[in-house]
């Protein structure tokens, strides 16, 4: 009864570790593009202004004087750029949203229901900029790649 216990332990931890390899291993490879729309005149874009744009500390970066920011709602892809490029998580993210814009700095920016919508509002908006999985058909806007 003993060694029946262990031997059926030794199958479920084997599949529990494996199980979680892989969803480390899909995350670490899991990518999210930054898009902008057509008229913008830039191939690459920081960090920084990644983060600056998206948590409304600064609409200006150095290749547009106001860049508009579109946003997914709250799905893996979101939460991935959240992690990634802001370095926050949704509740403080929306938190910090909410106070600029009780306190008249910003507008909050639209929030889409798929990543489609996104692809399509950057293709129709100047100086729009967003965020898609990897995966997603990106028709019609620049993605820029992220130094």
């Amino acid at each position: 009864m003993k060694g029946e216990k262990k031997f059926m332990r030794k199958p479920a931890f084997a599949l529990l570790v494996a199980a979680a390899a892989s969803l480390f291993h899909a995350h670490a490879h899991a990518q999210v593009l930054i898009i902008v729309s057509p008229d913008m005149k830039v191939e690459s874009i920081s960090r920084d202004d990644v983060r600056s744009v998206f948590t409304g500390a600064s609409s200006n970066v150095r290749f547009g004087p106001h860049v508009n920011p579109v946003l997914l709602k709250r799905c893996a892809v979101h939460d991935e750029f959240l992690s990634t490029y802001v370095g926050m998580l949704e509740g403080q993210f929306r938190s910090n949203w909410r106070g600029l814009l009780f306190a008249g700095q910003r507008g909050l920016p639209p929030s889409l229901d798929s990543e489609a919508d996104v692809v399509d509002y950057v293709a129709h908006h100047n100086f729009a900029i967003g965020y898609v999985g990897k995966a997603t058909p990106h028709p019609g806007v620049k993605v820029l790649a992220v130094k």
